[in-house]
């Protein structure tokens, strides 16, 4: 039996869902160290839980500590619904 995964980038996960980071695409070259730096690595679980009124930054939680990212980073980061 196969299954399917979902694989999105972050930006385009549902809120209060979590994920699985499962890498850091190409677009994310110029500011990838800052990314690992935070401990966004690949396995690493992460949860959308809600946006600014605009839409851009989004609030992640990850490791017990909630960060803010632009949409335009969190397009880099692929990740897979648990």
């Amino acid at each position: 039996m196969i299954v399917k995964t979902s694989l999105k980038t972050l930006d385009q996960l549902p809120f209060n869902r979590p994920a699985t980071i499962v890498k850091l695409t190409s677009e994310a070259l110029s500011f990838r160290q800052r990314l690992l730096s935070m401990g966004m690595v690949p396995g690493a679980k992460i949860i959308v839980r809600r946006a600014a009124p605009l839409g851009d930054p989004i609030q992640i939680e990850m490791r017990g500590f909630n960060l803010c990212l632009r949409r335009s980073e969190a397009s880099a980061i692929q990740v897979e619904e648990c």
